[in-house]
């Protein structure tokens, strides 16, 4: 198996063998909400660009318009896939991803190959590192942050990373989960990107 002697591949099995009960009570869940199939696959850049199916669990209907294109993504969650998302167990499934060497547990979330393209240099900075379950941007406010602002923390991240952050952004990822998503004001704090604001 590729990259399975990597230490994160190695956490990701025993996680996927301690999970396989939840594992699969939520795809049953999912296979009862939403039918088949139970997960969600995408093309989306990894390290050094070089793109892999990312797979998470559905949360959506495949709903479309008159015009055949996707409704908005409010119009095709389902209750229980707000659930899922919220709590983030859809993102579960990427622990394969990280079996495969196509992720790892903390780093910038992988995105489409054509918005790593359109990101230029940027991209290509992103592209250092592996992918990750979680990242920077997705403990200090995520879905509260512009793009911009995720791009920022993505980019300070490559150039900052440590094992020390990795732990603490594992650390907060908890919190998240737990409590929920806040815009965290990094001020005063050393995890603060030097060139925020500028």
């Amino acid at each position: 198996m590729r990259n399975a002697l990597r230490p994160a591949a190695l956490v990701a099995i025993i996680g996927l063998v301690l999970l396989s009960p939840l594992l699969l009570l939520l795809a049953l869940l999912v296979r009862a909400d939403l039918g088949k199939p139970v997960l969600f696959r995408q093309i989306r850049s990894g390290r050094g660009g070089r793109a892999f199916v990312m797979l998470k669990f559905r949360s959506m209907r495949e709903l479309t318009g008159g015009s055949g294109t996707p409704l908005p993504d409010e119009q095709r969650v389902t209750a229980f896939g707000r659930f899922l998302r919220r709590s983030r167990l859809d993102e579960l499934p990427e622990l394969i991803n990280i079996v495969r060497g196509d992720m790892d547990f903390v780093g910038p979330r992988p995105l489409l190959p054509s918005t790593i393209n359109a990101l230029r240099e940027d991209g290509a900075v992103r592209g250092l590192v592996r992918p990750g379950l979680t990242g920077l941007a997705q403990v200090s406010g995520n879905t509260l942050l512009t793009v911009e602002e995720k791009l920022r923390f993505d980019l300070w991240y490559v150039r900052n990373r440590s094992l020390a952050l990795d732990a603490r952004i594992l650390a907060r990822t908890v919190a998240v989960v737990l409590w929920g998503e806040k815009r965290i004001d990094w001020q005063g704090d050393e995890l603060r990107p030097p060139h925020w604001g500028n």
